[in-house]
This record gives C-alpha cells, sequence and structure tokens, in this order.
C-alpha cells in the first residue's frame, strides 16, 4: 500500500521505503493500527457531519470474528440535507457478552462518543433472536423505554422465515416430519442412477394415467421432474420439497421399492430406503404432508411477495392481514376437509388408514399416558390445531398490529402511480399517533392544509408525477425546493425513510457487517484500500 501511494505521490515517494530513517518505515502492527485509527476517525467524522440534526435509525448486527470475539457492528440510517437516503458503516465494537443491557450500554457509548442523541433515534434494525427483538428485555424494548418513537422493524422476509421455522421447530410432530422428508429426498435423489430410476418411474406412470384417460394431455402439462431439496436458509424450498413430493409419490415409491429388494446394494442401503420408504407410507407422514402443504400453500404468496426488491409495503402488510385470515379459517373450518383430502389420498396409494376412535396409547403401544386419548384427538388437538396455533402466534409477534399499521399508514405518501395510494387522514393518523414528539399541535393542523396542497400540486409536477418510491419523492423534494414550501411534508417523509422497512437495503447493510466475521487484520487491510482509493 505504501509503494502504491509512494507510486502516485513524489512527496510520499521521498520520505517513505528505501528513503525512510531506520527507524521510520510506518509498517510495524502498531504504526499501522494507529495510521488506520486516523483514517476512521475522519470517516466517522465525515459521516457525523453528514448525519447533523436529522432523525436517524441504529442497524446492529453481532457475530463472533475468527478470534473467537465477539463483535457488533453498528450502520447507522438517516436521510442527508440533500435528502438522500444512506446506510454507513459507522463503528465496530468489541463486546463481552450479547446480552441485551450489554448490547444497549455499548451503543449508547458509541452514539454519546459522537454526539448523537437517542432522542433522536427514530427506528432499530436487528435480527430476529431474542436478545434483539425481546417485547419486554430485548434491545429493541431497552431503547424504546428511552425513546418510545424508536420503532423496531426486522427484515419482512426473514420475518415471514423465522415465523415458519419456530411453528415446525415448537411441534414434535412436524419437526419429525421435516428430517423424514429431507431423509426421504436424500435417499431417492442421491445418485445419478436412483435419478434415472425416479424420471423413468414417473414416465411409466404417465403412459399409464395417458392410456386410462385420467390425465389431460398438451404442451406444458405432465412434465417430469425431480424431487425438491429442501434448503436451510429458504423455508419456502421446503413448500417445493412438500408439492414435488405430492406428485411424485407414486415414483418415489417404486424407487425405494426396488432400492430395498436389490441385491447390488449395500445392506446399509437397502436398510435406509426399507426405513424411507416405511416413513413415506405412514398415515402420520402422509397427514403433516398434506397439513404443511396447506399451511405453507397459504404462506408463499406472502414468502416470495416480501422478497421483492422493489418492496410494496402496502400490498405487503394486505398479504399478511390475509394469510392470517386464511389460516386462522383452516383452524376453523379445514380439519374435515383435510382428513377427506388424507383419506383420500391414502386410498388412491395404498396407505393404511388409522381408525380415528381407537385409543392413541394402542397406537403407539405405550402405557405412559394414563389419561388415555382417541387417535382423532391426537391427529386434531395435538397436531392440527397446535401446529396452526403456533403458526398464527408467531405471525402475530412477528407482524404486530403496531408495525403493521405504522407501515400501512406510511405507504399513504407513495407516490406510485401517480400518487393513487395518497390518504391524507392517514397521512394526518401517522403524524399524530406514531411521531407526536417530532410534530407539535399546530404543526399538525397545519399538516393537513399542506397535504391538501401538496396534492394538487406535486403530481401535476413534470419532474415529480412519475416517481416510484417514497426514497425518490425524498430527493425531488429538496431539488425542486419543495421541500421549503411542504416543510411538515418533507419531515415526516424523512421520518419514515429512517424506518429500515426496504427489504433490499436491509440485507445490504446486513451483508456489509459481515465483516465482523473476517480476522481484524484483514479487516483493517479492506478498510485502509477503501479508504486510499
Amino acid at each position: 500500500m505504501l509503494k502504491l501511494l509512494a507510486y502516485y505521490n513524489k512527496d510520499v515517494h521521498d520520505v517513505v521505503m528505501g528513503n525512510a530513517p531506520q527507524n521510520a518505515k510506518y509498517t510495524s502492527p502498531a504504526i499501522q493500527k494507529e495510521i488506520l485509527q486516523v483514517f476512521a476517525d475522519k470517516v466517522q467524522k465525515t459521516i457525523r457531519e453528514e448525519i447533523g440534526d436529522s432523525k436517524f435509525c441504529v442497524i446492529v448486527d453481532e457475530s463472533r470474528d475468527i478470534s473467537k470475539r465477539e463483535q457488533m457492528a453498528i450502520v447507522i440510517r438517516f436521510i442527508d440535507r440533500n435528502g438522500f437516503l444512506l446506510e454507513r458503516f459507522f463503528e465496530l465494537v468489541h463486546v463481552k457478552d450479547t446480552t441485551s443491557k450489554t448490547l444497549k450500554e455499548e451503543i449508547s457509548i458509541v452514539l454519546s462518543n459522537h454526539e448523537l442523541s437517542i432522542q433522536n433515534l427514530r427506528g432499530q434494525g436487528y435480527d430476529g433472536a431474542s436478545n434483539m427483538r425481546g417485547e419486554w428485555n430485548g434491545l429493541r424494548a431497552l431503547f424504546m423505554r428511552d425513546c418510545p418513537y424508536a420503532y423496531y422493524v426486522h427484515c419482512l422476509a426473514h420475518q415471514l422465515e423465522l415465523a415458519l421455522i419456530a411453528a415446525a421447530r415448537e411441534v414434535g410432530e412436524v419437526h419429525d416430519f421435516f428430517k423424514d422428508l429431507i431423509f426421504i429426498v436424500n435417499t431417492v435423489s442421491s445418485s445419478t442412477n436412483r435419478h434415472d430410476e425416479l424420471q423413468a418411474s414417473q414416465i411409466a406412470e404417465l403412459e399409464h394415467l395417458i392410456e386410462i384417460e385420467e390425465v389431460e394431455t398438451g404442451k406444458g402439462l405432465n412434465q417430469i421432474g425431480t424431487l425438491q431439496r429442501p434448503g436451510d436458509t429458504r423455508w419456502s424450498s421446503h413448500f417445493k420439497s412438500i408439492c414435488s413430493l405430492l406428485r411424485m409419490f407414486n415414483a418415489t415409491r417404486s424407487v425405494l421399492e426396488k432400492i430395498a429388494i436389490d441385491s447390488q446394494q449395500s445392506y446399509a442401503q437397502r436398510g435406509d430406503a426399507k426405513s424411507a420408504l416405511k416413513k413415506l407410507l405412514s398415515f402420520d407422514f402422509v397427514f403433516i404432508l398434506h397439513l404443511m402443504e396447506d399451511i405453507m400453500g397459504f404462506t408463499d404468496g406472502l414468502c416470495r411477495a416480501l422478497q421483492h426488491k422493489s418492496q410494496d409495503i402496502l400490498n405487503a402488510m394486505h398479504l399478511v392481514v390475509g394469510t392470517k385470515s386464511l389460516i386462522q379459517k383452516l383452524r376453523d373450518d379445514g380439519w374435515e376437509l383435510l382428513l377427506q383430502k388424507v383419506h383420500s389420498f391414502c386410498n388412491k396409494h395404498g396407505t393404511e388408514i388409522i381408525d380415528m376412535q381407537v385409543s392413541y396409547a394402542e397406537i403407539i403401544r405405550t402405557r405412559r399416558n394414563k389419561d388415555t386419548i382417541t387417535v382423532e384427538h391426537h391427529y386434531r388437538v395435538n397436531v392440527f390445531s397446535a401446529t396452526i396455533d403456533q403458526q398464527l402466534q408467531e405471525l402475530n409477534s412477528r407482524f404486530s398490529e403496531q408495525t403493521t399499521e405504522l407501515l400501512t399508514l406510511s405507504e399513504s405518501l407513495s407516490p406510485i402511480d401517480g400518487y393513487k395510494h395518497f390518504d391524507v387522514e392517514n397521512i394526518c393518523r401517522l403524524a399524530e399517533k406514531y411521531y407526536p414528539q417530532d410534530f407539535s399541535e399546530n404543526e399538525i393542523s397545519h399538516l393537513k392544509y399542506q397535504l391538501e396542497l401538496f396534492y394538487c400540486d406535486v403530481p401535476k409536477h413534470s419532474d415529480m408525477k412519475n416517481l416510484s418510491t417514497i426514497t425518490a419523492l425524498c430527493r425531488s423534494l429538496v431539488e425542486n425546493r419543495k421541500s421549503d414550501v411542504y416543510p411538515l411534508v418533507d419531515r415526516l417523509i424523512r421520518l419514515i425513510l429512517t424506518l429500515p422497512v426496504s427489504t433490499a437495503t436491509s440485507e445490504r447493510a446486513f451483508s456489509a457487517m459481515k465483516i465482523v466475521k473476517i480476522s481484524l487484520r484483514t479487516r483493517w487491510k479492506m478498510i485502509f484500500f477503501r479508504i486510499t482509493c
């Protein structure tokens, strides 16, 4: 790096490397760190000047680096004087533990050192860990005690992923089902030969169905596929895995049966095939397979909508409410329909149907439960209702009414499609209910008149009528000097942009925080390189 600087600057070249005194080469680790700290201080000072008196949001992530030290990365999100939404990597702090109290103290120290008041905090963005999002003692709760308007908004797509995962882990039967699903898929798809056998079985099945005229034929229909392996990081892939298994159930069964009796296979391979086949044909597996198809079918559309880079918050929030309603309706009225579908499937594929009226203790052959329950009670209460209740509980917890309303009202300022969502009453309600500290009663009254004039003026402006995001609207107000004409509207727009609601933006911020997983020396070299370039 010194050679690079010397190459471009004669003054530097004259005093470094071969021309430097013996003890002044500035290449020792201590001197490197001191120089880099000077750069870091200057960068932080520049960021602090950019923030000025603006309201801001803190986005925080923590992880262990390569030296096993807990590191907390802090990003500041704010709107600058020119109306640009900025996210600046601000500080990297070593923390002794990851309790919410410790993290809060360290963040407060960083903010205080740079004269950033917690009272100007208007947003918090963390991951879904309990120490961060806890309603009573989480990091977000501790900050909201000091500043009740520092609203916490987690990445919407990530929230849904966590809700689905939590629902699956909390119900034992569902947890076991997904383990069995992965085992079955891996057994059938473990080699190219088995993949070929799976496709051959599908072709034979389709030819038979076409011969007896049970399926339609035509372009794009009845295509041969393969089993979808569930992914750990994308919970929506589990729904694709369920659908693929339902579509290829007979073919999967056929492959497992061939492996189980194939003398050329090893004992372990035949044993795995027999075990997978037993799980596949069990009533318990088939029942939960159809239950999760229904539940995840309702959440799949929401999952895909929340992953769009250009987030339509209003439609996303409507989808959240609609998804909750559909899942609740499934709980209230879906038992009989689900049971009929499972029985029909079992009859079609030769799976044994369990008598719902017998004692469940007899089925599992145990005497641990003195109070015997029926098989129907077990599947309806312990599996069906418990799974749906857990799902609803997680959705209600992660998509709270306050967050949903806040984001829905914020979307009333969106300029998309010629300001079709613009609603003066909703915008005034947003300012009055969620930002009372930033607007006096007199300003709330004046805000309504400004909004009325704003709606008559701005949509007709040639540079502002075709905007698609609130971020673009904020910049355009400054560029066209409309922020001076509508100062209250401009202030409210800046406040809602401070919330970390954009999925793409939040992912960029958290991706930047992965720097904490790199070694200390490598990390600072990267920062130094970026600064000098």
